[in-house]
């Protein structure tokens, strides 16, 4: 059980990245609907739980080392190549965001140069990319705790101290700008967003564990966990949202109104899981291409980190309001895939079944 919380923790870090952990995805994507986003986040919690529980339970099945072998046999070959770019441009294109992230969260909280979170994330993270998958997982899951307190603390905060009634709440929530037509597709977006960005790292995961129903546990208390987080993180933004809806991290600009000491530390928790988030998508993305521990593992990290480093400075907010809507859509083929995958895993291997049963039939008439 214990392995299967470690999991859990882990694939909350990779889903809670800058744009989740700061408040400006939920914002965006739950708390513009207003009293619907409520909805939509319960909705995007069993959803998550799904995916969770069978991505990491598909990567301990098929021990593997990289997305690569999984989408492939799960989807065929021609589907299967749409999917693998499609995850290939979501893990480059969310670790940009990330590092991105890392500069808006300092700049806001020390209003220190944008440029300065940038390269403190850079070098973290070519650092943490010469590590093996193991330490890596148990890097993100410890950080993972931290936040949950925080959203747990934030959230009752905002309860008890939101000044203005529901009815102007909601009409306050949404007139919040959003590129996402409705709550309902904005639920269905997000998730897929998400199961795009994690859906490598959490095969991987699963390929380091060898009992499956451990990984699948574990995937299944992740989806959970983030499920609660962003119910909690949407309720504590609607309910401040006259006071923390313009800034690029909303969640960060409620914990400095309870107090400054707290915003530092807030701002530190959130640096620390963009650096989850960022770790994880880099790693998986040079993972794809190139065996994981060789010489041409590290030096095509390098060389991504330093391009995704350049691209960064398109801006945070503008990166999150722009890409992750795309890359939500794009997600939808990996969703549907993952939905009907346990129908066929069942209808294979009961083909395997009659086929072997008819073998031992055909060698005992011999």
């Amino acid at each position: 059980m214990r392995k299967a919380f470690t999991i859990g923790n882990a694939f909350i870090g990779i889903i809670v990245g800058a744009g989740f952990a700061s408040g400006q995805e939920v914002l965006q994507y739950f708390t513009s609907f207003g009293l619907m986003g409520i909805i939509g986040a319960i909705l995007a919690t069993a959803l998550f739980a799904y995916v969770g529980m069978l991505l990491v339970w598909l990567g301990s099945r098929t021990q593997t080392t990289s997305h690569k072998e999984v989408i492939y046999n799960i989807s065929g070959r021609y589907l299967g190549i749409v999917i693998d770019y499609i995850l290939i441009f979501t893990l480059f294109g969310v670790g940009v965001v990330m590092i991105a992230g890392s500069g808006s969260n300092l700049n806001q909280q020390f209003d220190v140069p944008y440029i300065v979170g940038t390269t403190i994330m850079f070098i973290l993270i070519l650092l943490a990319g010469m590590l093996n998958v193991n330490r890596i997982v148990s890097i993100i899951a410890g950080v993972t705790p931290f936040l949950i307190i925080f959203v747990i603390l934030i959230s009752i905060y905002s309860f008890l101290n939101a000044d203005v009634s529901i009815i102007a709440l909601d009409s306050l929530a949404r007139d919040q700008p959003t590129s996402l037509p409705n709550w309902l597709i904005s639920a269905l977006n997000y998730v897929s967003f998400n199961t795009a960005v994690g859906a490598s790292m959490a095969l991987l995961m699963g390929g380091a564990e060898t009992n499956r129903k451990t990984a699948a546990l574990g995937g299944l208390f992740g989806g959970l966990g983030i499920g609660l987080l962003i119910i909690l993180s949407n309720l504590a933004i609607f309910s401040q949202i006259e006071n923390v809806g313009s800034l690029d991290m909303p969640m960060l600009g409620i914990v400095n109104n309870i107090s400054p000491i707290l915003g530092i530390i807030m701002s530190l928790v959130i640096f620390g899981m963009i650096f989850n988030t960022a770790i994880s998508m880099f790693y998986s993305f040079v993972a794809r291409f190139t065996e994981v521990g060789t010489t041409k593992f590290k030096l095509f990290f390098i060389g991504t980190i330093i391009i995704a480093y350049g691209a960064s400075f398109v801006g945070f907010t503008n990166l999150v309001a722009e890409l992750y809507p795309i890359i939500g859509y794009l997600g939808l083929v990996i969703i549907a895939v993952l939905i009907i995958t346990p129908f066929r895993i069942r209808k294979i291997e009961k083909e395997k079944s009659l086929q072997k049963n008819r073998d031992i039939d055909n060698g005992e008439n011999r």
